[in-house]
């Protein structure tokens, strides 16, 4: 069962309360570490830093006991404890989120344990709070206003927008989604001093140093179209033997749906095609679901946040040959798999079974398949 945010505060674990009166970080449960057990369908990723978005260096099991050193922010994520962007760090550039995790005492914060707080015995009131110490920077889009978020992902909830040129106050940079900006594309997002983020793409300012314990954020350009479409090649046309989806068909949706490989998902879920878990399974091909916050609409325009969990991937040629498999095992679409060697066909047949809202997801995809020659990998080998 999926617990609210409430959780956290009632749970017996977390003294982390970052922006109220008083923080007590007892030194023995510093030193020694607090026991824990996760709590995961399957796995729980061990990432480099408190972000999604992190590279992944190990992994924990369902039921595993682990020693929490102490706990910090990064990404929101909904577990099967709570939702929370707070995240447990097992030792130097290992962190698992706090979504998953029963502790068995109090996880100090990993700012007191680098400052070896003692338990203050004041009244919180009487609690002095140092400033925060911030470098101004500005915001320059040409993209509209530039969204404020809870968390280092495209997923976070938005606190607030920002106009070009506004003033910002920039405390430090942690490793996150990646973003493509009027500045620059970068997987930085910058922490403000009332503890929110903004992608560092659209933030110009002097030199601002990495949040502690943060990862150097990787600032390269995305993969150009055709990088993109030579990574597709492969696990497309595996696709097609394995499943009879028109490697053209393959591509040409993975573009669509993932902006050339930028989107949130596909970024850190290596999920191109948005597949989501059904009752918590994932299928043969996936290794895992993330749970997201997502905004729905009515045909009415009202909108409204909801929870959905999208599957996982250990790779982009996994997440193709998943996308075939679910057309294949999905019985609206069997109408289509007469077209195997038929890509326009076999298209305009998924989209009429339902496959997409849009009315002009066909033309789209075809218009992609023409305009980069997508049907010279149609090889039916």
């Amino acid at each position: 069962m999926l617990h609210t945010a409430r959780r956290l505060l009632t749970a017996p674990a977390l003294a982390v309360v970052i922006g109220a009166g008083l923080l007590v970080a007892p030194q023995a449960a510093a030193a020694a570490g607090v026991a824990a057990t996760v709590d995961v369908r399957g796995t729980l990723r061990i990432r480099t830093a408190p972000s999604l978005a992190a590279p992944i260096v190990g992994a924990v099991h369902d039921e595993q006991r682990v020693t929490v050193e102490c706990a910090t922010r990064g990404t929101e994520v909904r577990g099967s404890q709570r939702t929370t962007d707070v995240w447990d760090r097992l030792g130097a550039g290992r962190y698992i989120s706090h979504a998953y995790v029963r502790p068995l005492g109090t996880i100090p914060s990993c700012a007191a344990v680098r400052a070896q707080a003692q338990p203050v015995k004041v009244r919180p009131a009487a609690v002095k709070t140092a400033a925060v110490k911030y470098t101004v920077g500005r915001i320059r889009s040409s993209d509209g206003r530039v969204n404020v978020r809870a968390g280092v992902s495209l997923t976070s909830p938005v606190r607030a927008t920002l106009a070009n040129g506004a003033r910002v106050n920039l405390v430090c940079g942690v490793v996150g989604a990646r973003v493509k900006g009027t500045v620059r594309t970068t997987t930085q997002w910058d922490r403000l001093s009332n503890g929110r983020y903004v992608s560092h793409a659209y933030v110009v300012t002097p030199t601002l140093r990495l949040c502690p314990g943060a990862p150097r954020p990787v600032q390269t350009p995305a993969l150009t179209p055709e990088q993109f479409i030579a990574r597709s090649v492969a696990g497309a046309q595996r696709g097609w033997r394995e499943y009879g989806v028109p490697p053209s068909v393959t591509i040409a949706q993975a573009i669509l749906e993932s902006g050339w490989g930028r989107s949130d998902l596909s970024v850190a879920d290596r999920n191109f095609f948005g597949i989501k878990c059904f009752n918590g399974k994932h299928g043969p091909l996936a290794n895992g679901c993330h749970t997201y916050k997502t905004q729905e609409c009515t045909k009415a325009g009202k909108c409204f946040v909801t929870t959905a969990s999208f599957r996982t991937y250990a790779s982009q040629a996994n997440s193709y040959r998943d996308h075939g498999y679910f057309l294949r095992v999905n019985s609206r679409y069997k109408p289509a798999f007469k077209y195997t060697r038929s890509a326009n066909k076999f298209i305009w047949t998924v989209w009429k079974a339902g496959y997409a809202t849009d009315p002009n997801y066909y033309t789209k995809i075809t218009g992609i398949m023409a305009r980069w020659g997508l049907y010279r990998y149609d090889t039916w080998k």
